[in-house]
């Protein structure tokens, strides 16, 4: 696709990239002297920082490494801590880490069990894992198919765990993960669930159409809104030398200026909270930015949907 060509296909997709610049009245923020803004979680009434914890950033690393990733993350005002159980030995890691501060922080898990059975096995291997009693939310993590959707929806199906969970008080909040519009969609209409996590990236959002009908859907239902690849650039080149990012499945944006215009793109929506790559360097980085993110003006936006062609987008989406 080239430049023309990019110009036109955007103007016909103007309803949904119409949202960009959203506004961000539609979210509570609060700021704090040399602490992370923090946003608010839809209807939740929670106030969560707006670069999250990834659990993989304590994949693989000593006790003390993770004690310390967590105090410097706490010391930054940040008190968004996401783990799954696929998340390598991360949630044996973060349990010890997390201990001394888990009344002040809000701890997401999540289950890729779709089956009933299944799904409260991870559960309450997850609890003992966190050294903790219960999770403020708990997702249905990586739903890819609506078939998918039927079966963790339907008669044995992991919803039966989640919600038996919460009427047992080991769950506040549920919510879910989707790295497919068509999931995504499915999940929001079949369900009332309290948040979404999604990937929201400039170059999938422009190039892709990826994104746009999901933040638009999540809105309506006054969703709390979780961003995945804010500080993504796209899919490897073939022959790439990865070794500097072992944790990163995808080409991170890892200079400075990238990564800033990358999250700064991401949390120019009313979504609460951005989580950066598990590589504990680019999560670092996420932190030293953080009080350089703020909403993008025009000028910047049409600059970026620009730039979105020289890139090949993790996602895409037709329709």
């Amino acid at each position: 696709m080239n430049r023309r060509e990019f110009i036109i296909k955007s103007a016909t997709l103007a309803p949904a990239l119409g949202l960009f610049p959203a506004d961000l009245t539609a979210i509570a923020r609060e700021f704090s002297m040399g602490e992370t803004e923090k946003r608010s979680l839809g209807k939740t009434g929670e106030m969560l920082s707006m670069i999250g914890f990834g659990g993989i950033v304590v994949t693989n690393v000593s006790a003390d490494e993770a004690a310390e990733s967590v105090r410097n993350a706490i010391d930054a005002g940040i008190n968004y801590f996401d783990v799954a159980p696929s998340y390598g030995n991360a949630e044996t890691m973060l349990g010890p880490a997390l201990e001394p501060y888990r009344k002040d922080i809000f701890l997401s898990c999540k289950t890729g069990k779709k089956d009933k059975t299944g799904a409260r096995e991870e559960l309450e291997q997850s609890l003992k894992y966190l050294r903790t009693d219960y999770f403020d939310l708990y997702q249905l993590h990586a739903v890819s198919s609506v078939e998918d959707v039927h079966t963790l929806l339907g008669k044995g199906g992991a919803m039966e765990t989640c919600l038996e969970a919460q009427k047992e008080g080991k769950i506040r909040y549920l919510g879910f993960s989707a790295h497919t519009v068509e999931a995504a969609m499915e999940l929001m209409n079949e369900f009332d669930f309290d948040t979404i996590m999604f990937p929201f990236n400039y170059a999938s959002w422009n190039k892709g159409n990826f994104g746009p009908q999901v933040l638009e859907r999540a809105k309506e239902k006054q969703m709390g809104i979780i961003a995945l690849k804010a500080m993504a650039k796209g899919k490897w080149p073939q022959n790439a030398d990865r070794s500097k990012y072992p944790k990163a499945w995808y080409e991170p944006l890892s200079n400075r200026e990238d990564a800033l215009q990358g999250l700064r793109f991401t949390l120019s929506h009313p979504i609460t909270t951005a989580i950066p790559p598990g590589e504990p360097s680019l999560f670092q980085l996420a932190l030293n930015l953080r009080h350089e993110i703020h909403p993008m003006m025009q000028e910047e936006i049409d600059r970026l949907k620009i730039r979105s062609l020289e890139y090949d987008p993790l996602f895409t989406h037709q329709g």
